[in-house]
C-alpha cells in the first residue's frame, strides 16, 4: 500500500504531496492519491492512483534519477516526445507529466499514464482459455495500434507481449515506446541493439543494415503465435539459436529469399545449417483457426521484403469481421523522433522541461 509520509524538505514544494510505495518516495502532485504498486522495473516503481479532480484512476510511473544514465533520459524524452502527438485506442494515452519543482536540478520524472489491469504476457500465462474470438480481437487491435504508427512513420521496435497492455473487457494498447524510432534510409540508427530476442526480426539477427516497417510485423507474427500456442515460437538461447530454431521452422530457405541479407558472413551462417523441411503451422497449432494459420504464414516470412504489412493484414479474411477501414484513419503528420544520443545531460534535461511544460501551459509563462 501507499504510505504518506512528511516531505523530506524543510520547506515543502507548493501543491506536492508525499507517498512511500514500495520503499521509493513519491513526490506527487496534489490532485494525485496512489491506490498501491502495480509495477516494478530498471526504470523504477509504478502505482495506481486516483486523480481527485476527475475521479478518475491512472497509473503514475516514477523514474528515479533518470539523468544518471544517458540511454535511459534519451529513451524517456522520445516518448514523451511521441505520446504528445500520438492518438488512438490501441496505444497507451500519457495523460500528464508532473512539473518538477526545480528546472536546471531535477533528477526524477513522474509519467502518468491511463490505467489498465494487466498485460498480455500474463494473459498468456495464466490459465484462462483464450477462444479464437479472444485471439482475433487481441490481434485486430494490434493491427489496428501498429497501422496508425507506421503512417506517422514510427517504428515501435520492440513489440512483445509485455508491451501490450490489456483491460479487463478485452482492450487491448501498444505501450512502451523507448525504442521507437522514425522510420528512414539514412542507416543512422540502423545497426544498433533493439528489440527483445524472442521477438527480433530475422533481418536484425542478421545483421543487416537496413530495415523497416518488417520487423514491427515479425514481432507481431511472434505474438500472435505465442497467443495461440500459448508459448514463445522462438524461445532462442542467443542470436545463433534463435536464427537456427526460426529456420527449423519454416524451412531451409530458397537462394531467393536470402538476397535481403547484406552481410555475407550471415548469409554463407544460414545456408550452413542442416537442410529441414519445416514444420507447418497447422502442426504447431492444431486448435488455430485456419485462416489465423494462413494469416501468420504470411506474417512469420523471412524475407522482409515478403512479410505482410499491418494494412494488408487488417484487411486479410481473417480480420474481415472486425475491420473497416473507414474507422481507422491515418495519422495526421510523420513525427520525428530523431534525437542526437551524444547530448549532454543539460540539454536533455532543458528539451524534458519544454516537453513537460506541453502538458501545463499555465507554467510556460512564469517560467519563460
Amino acid at each position: 500500500m501507499a504510505t504518506s509520509v512528511k516531505p523530506p524538505y524543510k520547506i515543502k514544494p507548493k501543491g506536492k504531496h508525499y507517498y512511500t510505495i514500495w520503499k521509493t518516495l513519491f513526490e506527487i502532485d496534489m490532485k494525485y492519491v496512489p491506490i498501491k504498486p502495480i509495477g516494478r522495473g530498471s526504470y523504477g516503481v509504478v502505482c495506481s492512483s486516483i486523480n481527485k479532480d476527475t475521479n478518475e484512476k491512472v497509473a503514475i510511473k516514477k523514474i528515479s534519477n533518470i539523468f544518471d544514465n544517458c540511454v535511459d533520459s534519451v529513451r524517456t524524452l522520445r516518448e514523451l516526445m511521441l505520446l504528445r502527438h500520438i492518438q488512438h485506442e490501441n496505444v497507451i494515452a500519457l495523460k500528464d507529466v508532473m512539473m518538477p519543482v526545480q528546472r536546471t536540478s531535477f533528477k526524477d520524472v513522474y509519467l502518468v499514464y491511463e490505467l489498465m489491469d494487466t498485460d498480455l504476457d500474463r494473459i498468456i500465462q495464466s490459465s484462462h482459455p483464450l477462444s479464437n474470438d479472444h485471439c482475433k480481437y487481441f490481434l485486430f487491435q494490434l493491427l489496428r495500434g501498429l497501422k496508425y504508427l507506421h503512417s506517422a512513420n514510427i517504428l515501435h521496435r520492440d513489440l512483445k507481449p509485455g508491451n501490450l497492455l490489456v483491460n479487463s473487457n478485452c482492450d487491448l494498447k501498444i505501450c512502451d515506446f523507448g525504442f521507437a524510432r522514425t522510420n528512414g534510409l539514412d542507416g543512422e540508427f540502423m545497426t544498433e541493439y533493439v528489440v527483445t530476442r524472442w521477438y527480433r526480426a530475422p533481418e536484425l539477427l542478421l545483421c543487416c543494415d537496413y530495415y523497416g516497417t518488417s520487423i514491427d510485423m515479425w514481432s507481431v507474427g511472434c505474438i500472435f503465435a505465442e497467443i495461440l500456442g500459448r508459448k514463445p515460437i522462438f524461445p532462442g538461447t542467443d542470436c545463433l539459436n534463435q536464427l537456427k530454431l526460426i529456420v527449423n521452422i519454416l524451412g531451409t530457405p530458397h537462394e531467393s529469399d536470402l538476397e535481403f541479407i547484406d552481410n555475407p558472413k550471415a548469409k554463407w551462417y544460414i545456408k550452413s545449417l542442416p537442410y529441414t523441411r519445416g514444420i507447418h503451422f497447422s502442426q504447431l497449432f492444431p486448435q488455430a483457426d485456419p485462416l489465423a494459420i494462413d494469416l501468420l504464414q504470411k506474417m512469420l516470412v523471412l524475407d522482409p521484403t515478403e512479410r505482410i504489412t499491418a494494412s494488408e493484414a487488417l484487411q486479410h479474411p481473417y480480420m474481415s469481421d472486425l475491420y473497416d477501414p473507414r474507422c481507422n484513419p491515418p495519422a495526421r503528420v510523420p513525427i520525428d523522433l530523431n534525437i542526437d544520443e551524444n547530448l549532454g545531460e543539460h540539454m536533455i534535461r532543458e528539451m524534458m522541461w519544454n516537453e513537460i511544460l506541453h502538458y501545463h501551459p499555465e507554467a510556460a509563462s512564469v517560467n519563460a
